[in-house]
């Protein structure tokens, strides 16, 4: 378009209706622009775009396929059930590996196919996956030892599969999907049964019997904490195990079909904060069971030290053996389930309270891992449940059982290790050599099936089942005959970017993958800003910036103990070396972030008399200009108001947001008001937490004999509040200002906020380890109107910064949000009424 400045009208100049407009460039008589990969030359004195031919003389390195090793890029991994094979995911392929001799297999060898979620089936034969093939996801079979091609076992899918399960019968195959639904597949007949479907959540803990004739399953609960279910397959029966009152989560089986174990929160332990009188629990955790009938034992029951009769010798043999097949769970296990007080028959294991996962059961012993509060790493541990003892076998990242139960496959620190089934500290020495796992890559092949993966995921986890009134179908066959010319990832990501953003919708994320990336090399930077002397040629330090030394991320080079430079010096020589000789004395600096620098100070331009210090450069400033930025502003404000009032700056919500303002909040409480700034703020999750602490209200005043008196609650800032935003504030940005408002907390101030709600969890994996981010959890108000979203919130009183005088060091937001307070406090000012008159009981 063309817009006169005097008419002030605006006339259209282009009339393409397939794709936008990218990149446009102006000349002196033309625009340069981008139009469905195509580059146009629009002539200004013409008023017609023509479209140019562009060659290019380049071999398309970034297009090309070949042999490639993905060993480093697994993505799930199994075990055979005899332990001589480990199964691995990587690059969209399915592999075997062996324990000690052998090849290493690829199974599937799709380029253009995304198979993923393999696992190994019971008995040996099969490999089961997920795949794409037929352009949605379904599970297939294959042979173990790919002799023969794989069959397609289910059919009609309609949504987004996750991991399926085998039974120990290796006759059905159980998943979870993104519609909430728990179903299972039998292989034979392909027939599919719905085992539960949930409200609120997507399910993602299911365990088959020992006998394939149960399931056990956490139902993510809509009204009450998650509980754990059985689902008999012979009536299809339902069976609520663990009840309302706490969270549970995690069945597994024992291996003779007596006990399901299970973890459970019942542990409250309170942790008081050092900040304020408040609480949070963690480590709520233990391991628990419930027998399944009645007449079972619990295996923490009395013990006696008795005197041994002899069996009667009438007793079969095979009777025997019978006995000891029960007790030992082998393949004659029949699971039996007695309904009837099942919640009240549930023991505790005598472990501590923390975070437990990975329940399995072999023979007496219970296999689990744990990574609580005060373990650094995740733990591996065994309880046996002959010698009632804990035994820690490890660290380690995860691990997976054979069927058989003899042989683990253990995942430490990107390494994967075969070793016998331990009773004791675990000995990581077998590790799997996965040097063989290969694919014949083929990237334009890749990129067609992240393309319509990325596409599907989106149709089926988009918050809005219309899509925002998008033809989602036609977006596709709008963008998909540009795939084709990508040569490139990038060239990927920005075709998938433009179809994703028809949905105008924030937190269309998409990017990462496989392309080539220049090493970043990093420059020592001294916290301080320079300026070259033009007669000298040497560098004046013109600011220091102050730092928090006792913290790595904001340390400030110069003004550590021990560094003797001040504004005004000059820098002569950096390691020896004369500064004026060189163009820039940055270039003497490159590499040495987190490396001893010598500097030659002095406090007049000059080679003679100078002095050396050492300095450890840093390789990032911002922190350092952040920090001196907020205390600039607390020190301006507590100027302006005579110290009355605070100031919080947050910059994102999350962790290091909410850790920056707990760092200002509680040495402010005395204030009479505050200034919460959220500009920039880049979102997160924590906007409850904050406003919680703003929202407080004052319910009584609190004193000692000889003290002030104080507000009760205590950790309120008592008087009016003002939220400064902009356009900059963002997602949970967003959100903060809105609940400010929504509560009344004060007034907003600054610009609308950026507008981006929908929010978002992480990628589901794609070939090249790329990811895509679909917005897919959204919010409306209380009168059931959708808010925020492609608007932001409109602050009460608009203040535009002007660039320059915001260069010049002139923040006319912050000017005002001072402006505002100090006219409510005026009349909003609180004090404390005065000690009555103390008691007398007489």
């Amino acid at each position: 378009y063309v817009h006169d400045l005097g008419t002030k009208q605006s006339r259209r100049l282009t009339n393409f209706t397939d794709y936008d407009i990218k990149f446009p460039s102006l000349g002196d008589n033309a625009i340069v622009f981008e139009n469905g990969g195509y580059i146009y030359r629009f002539d200004l004195a013409a008023g017609t775009a023509t479209k140019i031919t562009v060659t290019f003389e380049e071999d398309m390195l970034g297009g090309r396929g070949g042999i490639v090793e993905v060993g480093k890029s697994v993505t799930n991994y199994e075990i055979s059930p005899d332990g001589k094979r480990a199964l691995f995911g990587a690059r969209g392929d399915v592999f075997t590996v062996p324990a000690e001799h052998g090849p290493t297999r690829n199974l599937t060898g799709t380029p253009g196919t995304h198979e993923r979620y393999s696992k190994w089936s019971p008995d040996g034969k099969w490999i089961s996956f997920i795949s794409d093939a037929t352009g949605e996801d379904e599970i297939w079979i294959e042979p173990q030892d790919g002799s023969s091609d794989a069959v397609r076992v289910t059919t009609g899918s309609d949504t987004y599969m996750y991991t399926p399960v085998w039974s120990p019968d290796s006759k059905k195959l159980m998943w979870a999907d993104k519609k909430l639904r728990l179903r299972y597949v039998d292989i034979d007949t392909k027939k599919i049964t719905e085992i539960a479907k949930a409200e609120s959540w997507e399910f993602n803990q299911a365990v088959w019997s020992p006998d394939s004739r149960w399931i056990a399953y956490t139902m993510p609960e809509l009204d009450t904490p998650n509980r754990i279910y059985l689902y008999s397959l012979a009536d299809g029966k339902q069976i609520m195990v663990t009840d309302k009152w706490y969270n549970s989560s995690n069945p597994a089986f024992s291996p003779d079909g007596k006990y399901l174990y299970f973890v459970s929160s019942r542990d409250f332990n309170p942790t008081f904060s050092q900040t304020e009188f408040n609480i949070s629990y963690s480590d709520m955790e233990r391991i628990y069971l419930v027998t399944l009938t009645k007449s079972a034992d619990s295996p923490f029951k009395p013990k006696s030290d008795e005197v041994q009769v002899k069996e009667d010798k009438g007793k079969s043999g095979d009777a025997k053996k019978d006995e000891k097949k029960d007790d030992k769970g082998d393949a004659g296990v029949k699971v039996t389930v007695d309904a009837d007080g099942i919640a009240g028959r549930i023991a505790a294991l005598p472990i501590d309270p923390s975070n437990y996962g990975g329940l399995a059961g072999v023979e007496s012993r219970l296999y689990y891992t744990r990574h609580g509060s005060k373990d650094e790493k995740t733990q591996f541990l065994m309880y046996d449940f002959d010698d009632l003892k804990e035994t820690n076998l490890g660290e380690i990242s995860g691990y997976e059982l054979s069927a058989d139960k003899k042989k683990i496959l253990v995942s430490s620190s990107g390494s994967y290790y075969i070793e016998d089934l331990p009773k004791s500290k675990l000995s990581l020495k077998d590790k799997l050599d996965l040097s063989g796992m290969e694919v014949t890559l083929d990237r334009k092949a890749e990129w067609t099936q992240m393309f319509n993966e990325c596409w599907r995921q989106m149709k089926y986890f988009f918050y809005a089942p219309n899509m925002h009134g998008v033809d989602w179908d036609a977006v596709k066959t709008k963008y998909a005959p540009l795939v084709p010319y990508v040569n490139h990832r990038a060239d990927l990501t920005y075709i998938i970017g433009e179809m994703i953003g028809e949905l105008s919708v924030g937190h269309t994320y998409v990017g990462g993958g496989d392309y080539p990336k220049a090493k970043r090399i990093n420059t020592g930077l001294l916290g301080a800003e320079l300026e070259r002397d033009p007669a000298s040629k040497f560098y004046k330090i013109t600011r220091i910036l102050k730092g928090y030394n006792w913290e790595k991320g904001t340390r400030s080079p110069l003004t550590e103990i021990g560094v003797d430079a001040k504004e005004g010096d000059y820098i002569t020589a950096v390691n020896g070396k004369p500064v004026d000789a060189m163009a820039n004395i940055y270039a003497s600096l490159v590499n040495m972030a987190g490396k001893q620098v010598t500097l030659t100070l002095n406090a007049t331009p000059s080679k003679q008399g100078g002095r050396n210090v050492v300095v450890v450069p840093v390789d990032d400033e911002a922190n350092l200009y952040y920090q001196n930025w907020v205390e600039g502003n607390i020190a301006k404000v507590d100027k302006a108001t005579g110290g009355k009032v605070g100031y919080i700056h947050i910059p994102d919500m999350g962790v290091g947001g909410l850790n920056e303002f707990v760092r200002r909040f509680y040495p402010q409480l005395r204030k009479k008001a505050v200034i919460i700034d959220v500009r920039g703020n880049g979102g997160g999750f924590v906007s409850p937490l904050v406003i919680e602490r703003l929202n407080r209200e004052m319910v009584m005043i609190d004193f000692a004999r000889n003290t002030a008196t104080s507000t009760d609650p205590g950790d309120m800032i008592w008087g009016p509040k003002v939220c400064l935003t902009d356009e900059f504030s963002a997602s949970d940005g967003d959100i903060f200002p809105y609940r400010f408002r929504k509560n009344g907390l004060g007034k907003l101030i600054g610009k609308r906020t950026w507008g981006g709600v929908v929010g978002i969890r992480g990628s589901l994996p794609l070939l090249d380890g790329g990811f895509l981010n679909k917005p897919e959890f959204s919010r409306y108000d209380t009168e059931g109107r959708w808010i925020m979203e492609g608007v932001g919130v409109e602050p009460d009183i608009v203040v535009d910064n002007d660039p320059a005088k915001e260069y010049a060091g002139v923040d006319q937001q912050l000017d005002r949000a001072i402006e505002e307070i100090l006219n409510e406090l005026k009349t909003q000012e609180k004090n404390a009424p005065p000690i009555p008159d103390y008691p007398d009981k007489r």
